[in-house]
């Protein structure tokens, strides 16, 4: 079944150009008439995954109205790009790799403050600065967890437009504040009765932000401001749910994470004019459908590809794979270790990777949906549903890759269309030093998404 299938994928898979030749991105316009493409990667420090999307992202912008770039990064900190790319008021911040106020500055800081993704945020400033402000792309982060710089953005907004609700936000929130540096230990204090939970006072204190929605919006900047203290509002909430359920169930925990990272897109989309379009970026294991994965089928989890699948309908999303065999790739081996550049491992022969490695193609779009997929290949590849595939995050373990890394996945259900890079290179990250980060725990082991 193997060779079969890799016959079938040789003859379906479409090589692609050079990711820097101007024709690469055109090899995506298909995807142009979805609602929602969510692009992934394979690994969150590889190169080619970046770049690619990066291409094909410009692509959906310029010549097919998309308007919103949503990654899976903390709100916060995304937001400075979007100041700085749509240029609004406010402290904007570009990616540059010296200065402290600078986004992205908790582990892994490589994940955006890499080259591939400065380059992507320069150009959408260039390329909003020749259009009315209306019609500008934006930048978000649908992640959650900034927990503390969330608390203090919503103080800093409401002490603008209504300081009698900031001071009852200082009171509720500071029921989190010792907790903000280190916020797993919220949930280890939750767990173990050292601390009575906070969340009926995060909860009050969104219900009467939203409660003054019209009041707030009509304030200042049409209520893009008061859509932002929002989002943060709803990051607090579900960062302390989060933060209790991490220690009692990393189901939940993962579940809880991707379905605040799709309440999150879903908002931005109801925010803004009905025309409206968005790429997300993220891992292969949050856009991926998890239904068809051992995290669904396993343990339970969902993500991300599956939420949109389910409550946007699959007629207007995209979910698109990333995959390699071997190269390098920006990885930590321990949470909280430096950067550094690895060799990655050539894929196993029980893997989808290697299937595609074994078709000689250095570079090819797959395509997986049922319309347009080749019907042999679809039927081939639904005889291997426990066929691995490999996920590698921000900690790379090559030594116990089988256990840490590879997990079953049925690749033609997973995703509508798989992108494949036979040999990729790392991400040319901003600095190798990283800072003092709290860890994730089971979400971010072993895979380390």
């Amino acid at each position: 079944m193997a060779a079969q299938i890799t016959q079938l994928m040789k003859s379906a898979a479409k090589p692609l150009p050079p990711i820097s030749d101007k024709s690469f991105g055109a090899s995506f316009d298909h995807f142009g008439g979805y609602k929602v493409v969510l692009i992934g990667d394979g690994s969150h420090g590889t190169s080619e995954f970046y770049r690619a999307r990066a291409e094909i992202t410009k692509r959906l912008i310029e010549h097919h109205g998309f308007d919103t770039v949503a990654v899976e990064a903390d709100w916060p900190d995304a937001e400075a790009i979007d100041r700085y790319v749509r240029q609004r008021p406010g402290v904007q911040a570009h990616i540059a790799g010296t200065s402290k106020e600078e986004p992205f500055q908790r582990f892994p800081t490589w994940m955006w403050r890499n080259i591939e993704v400065q380059d992507f945020v320069h150009w959408m400033r260039d390329y909003n600065a020749q259009k009315p402000k209306e019609q500008r792309a934006g930048f978000y982060g649908l992640d959650l967890y900034s927990m503390g710089t969330s608390i203090d953005a919503v103080i800093k907004y409401l002490n603008h437009v209504d300081p009698d609700m900031a001071r009852l936000a200082r009171q509720r929130y500071g029921c989190l504040q010792p907790w903000v540096e280190d916020p797993t230990q919220y949930g280890l204090a939750s767990l173990t009765g050292r601390k009575a939970t906070c969340d009926e006072k995060v909860v009050e204190m969104l219900r009467d932000l939203l409660h003054k929605r019209l009041e707030y919006s009509a304030r200042e900047h049409d209520g893009e401001e008061f859509h932002s203290s929002e989002q943060n509002a709803y990051v607090i909430a579900d960062a302390e749910a989060y933060y209790r359920a991490m220690y009692s169930s990393s189901a939940d925990s993962w579940s809880l994470r991707d379905s605040h990272m799709f309440e999150t897109l879903h908002r931005l989309l109801k925010s803004k004019p009905a025309s409206s379009k968005a790429v997300v970026w993220a891992h292969n294991s949050h856009i991926g459908d998890a239904r068809y994965t051992s995290m669904g089928t396993r343990r339970n989890e969902l993500n991300v590809g599956q939420l949109c699948r389910q409550n946007l309908g699959r007629q207007h999303v995209a979910l698109i794979g990333c995959g390699t065999h071997t190269g390098t790739v920006a990885a930590a081996h321990e949470w909280g270790d430096d950067v550094e550049i690895m060799n990655v491992k050539p894929s196993r022969p029980d893997s989808w990777e290697y299937l595609a490695h074994k078709t000689g193609i250095p570079s090819f779009l797959l395509e997986l949906r049922p319309k347009n997929a080749d019907q042999e290949l679809l039927h081939a590849c639904a005889q291997e549903p426990d066929r691995l595939e490999r996920f590698i995050g921000v900690i790379y373990r090559p030594q116990t890759e089988r256990v840490s890394h590879y997990s079953a996945a049925a690749l033609a259900d997973q995703f509508d269309s798989y992108v494949w890079f036979d040999r990729t290179s790392a991400v040319r990250r901003l600095e190798k030093k990283q800072p003092a980060t709290p860890l994730g725990l089971d979400e971010t082991y072993p895979f380390g998404l």
